[in-house]
């Protein structure tokens, strides 16, 4: 939003008082006096106006190690969530970037940067996500080949794009996907006739989870990570 537009929408002044302050230097950004109304402001800019404090808010980004048992919620009345997980004063502001069902473990970012997190997510921007997959009969080499190819999904009306299927044992691979649409991996599994036991998620894009986390811990994002997922 422009800051001209932002200081109007949180205050009472009009939009000519407000570029009419900005051109007096009455105006701060990130503790910088700004004097370009058409300058764009964003929910972590702080913004001052003279002495008072119009806009100051945190970005929080977070990596965590899912257990299972944990639904990707913000609350239930009936099963623990991830964000009990988190610490207490960042419950209310964060939300899930990327959700992995109750029964999965493994990689979780959350955040309470919405832009981030949909580039992260989007299925269109094509960023590759990793699974640990055990399954309940030997996966075939068909599966393989029909992964590479993409399943078709009649619900969505869709093909999946292709995918990478490493396999570690007869009934253990290590899937790379590059959408993460409603239960992909299991829905992919059972297209060709096998079922997924067990699903953990070792990444997201550039983003690892960290192999020294606790289960059930957390830490921030490294500000490589977080660029990683930028622009």
């Amino acid at each position: 939003m422009r800051l001209d537009r932002f200081i109007s929408k949180s205050t009472a002044h009009s939009h000519q008082a407000s570029r009419l302050m900005i051109a007096r230097r009455q105006v701060r950004v990130n503790g910088v006096v700004m004097q370009d109304p058409r300058t764009d402001i964003d929910q972590f800019m702080t913004v001052t106006l003279g002495e008072e404090l119009l806009q100051q808010q945190t970005a929080h980004y977070l990596m965590l190690h899912k257990p299972a048992g944990y639904l990707s919620a913000t609350s239930d009345p009936v099963h623990p969530t991830v964000m009990e997980l988190m610490p207490a004063p960042l419950r209310a502001l964060l939300h899930i970037g990327g959700r992995l069902d109750r029964s999965s473990s493994g990689l979780l970012i959350l955040t309470n940067d919405g832009l981030w997190s949909r580039r992260l997510t989007e299925p269109g921007k094509g960023i590759p996500k990793t699974y640990r997959v055990s399954t309940a009969r030997p996966i075939t080499h068909e599966t393989h080949q029909r992964f590479a190819d993409g399943i078709y999904f009649a619900f969505e009306d869709l093909t999946t794009s292709p995918a990478q299927l490493e396999q570690l044992d007869e009934c253990e691979a290590r899937l790379t996907i590059y959408e993460g649409r409603y239960h992909q991996v299991k829905r992919m599994f059972h297209a060709v006739g096998n079922h997924v036991v067990a699903l953990h998620r070792e990444s997201m894009g550039a983003i690892r989870l960290d192999a020294t986390l606790a289960v059930a811990a957390s830490r921030p994002l490294t500000p490589l990570e977080i660029a990683s997922i930028e622009g």
